[in-house]
């Protein structure tokens, strides 16, 4: 593939129709899951066809007609809790050489203006909280929310980029016709620090006594380090650290009632009492 990285101003983003396209999605989905074939494709050209004839959302960024990235989504129906037909955007990215450029973003903005057009105005999808860079475009360049840890959610992953690492997840809900950016406001208190070693440092000894301190303030930070992915590939024991760390200390919190209102440029969560 042409290695050339395009700014977003020249990346056009349009839905997928045909099996020769959707073939061309999977195999840019597979290089950047499992590049050069060492794990498991994320995503087979088969489900794409079936979830795009169903009606669902398939679509890939183009750079002077290269494919460079691509995004699956399906429609979840209304359930007993209240929630109304939104659409979950299962999966989305973008070839490395073209990161960080803005063709995600570009992605994201297709898919918010074709869910509108079919009057469907919130969208969900999981990302790892421990890629901060991701928490940031979340919580800060769309103005979604995070409003749910979930532990082990997809249970072992066999691709390259997940296999051995766990499969913990943040929940994003993005509200398509009202974002709501992320605050920046300052922590009363870090409750999970990173060490000169990249070593996390939780600040006390159990999750009772981390709620207990805690309850003194109104916003509290996680600290997560911004090199996650070359603790994986260098260091895969900090990495799983991390993992269980951030778990440790986030899912209580929000199960507490704590909500994610932030993610600082440097890479610490900022939580506010719920």
């Amino acid at each position: 593939m042409n290695q050339h990285a395009a700014p977003a101003s020249e990346v056009e983003v349009r839905t997928l129709h045909s099996a020769a396209e959707m073939t061309e999605a999977a195999e840019v989905l597979a290089e950047i899951w499992s590049p050069g074939g060492t794990g498991e494709a994320p995503m087979e050209p088969g489900l794409l066809i079936a979830m795009e004839h169903a009606g669902n959302y398939v679509s890939a960024a183009f750079s002077q007609d290269q494919m460079i990235g691509a995004t699956a989504g399906f429609f979840g129906a209304p359930d007993s809790a209240g929630r109304s037909w939104m659409m979950h955007s299962h999966i989305a990215g973008v070839l490395p050489a073209h990161q960080g450029l803005g063709a995600g973003a570009a992605m994201k903005q297709h898919q918010r203006q074709w869910c509108l057009q079919r009057g469907v105005t919130v969208m969900e999808w999981t990302f790892d909280p421990l890629i901060t860079r991701n928490a940031r475009f979340n919580l800060h360049t769309l103005g979604a929310q995070l409003v749910e840890y979930l532990p082990h959610f997809y249970g072992q992953m066999r691709d390259a980029t997940n296999a051995g690492q766990g499969s913990d997840r943040a929940l994003i809900r993005w509200q398509l016709d009202a974002p709501t950016p992320g605050a920046e406001p300052e922590p009363g208190l870090v409750l999970l620090n990173i060490d000169d070693d990249g070593v996390p440092v939780p600040a006390h000894g159990s999750t009772e006594q981390m709620l207990a301190a805690a309850a003194d303030y109104d916003v509290v930070g996680l600290s997560v380090p911004k090199s996650i992915p070359q603790l994986r590939a260098e260091r895969p024991e900090a990495s799983a650290a991390w993992r269980s760390a951030l778990r440790e200390a986030m899912h209580p919190l929000m199960e507490a009632g704590w909500k994610v209102c932030g993610m600082t440029p440097k890479g610490m969560y900022l939580l506010q009492r719920g």
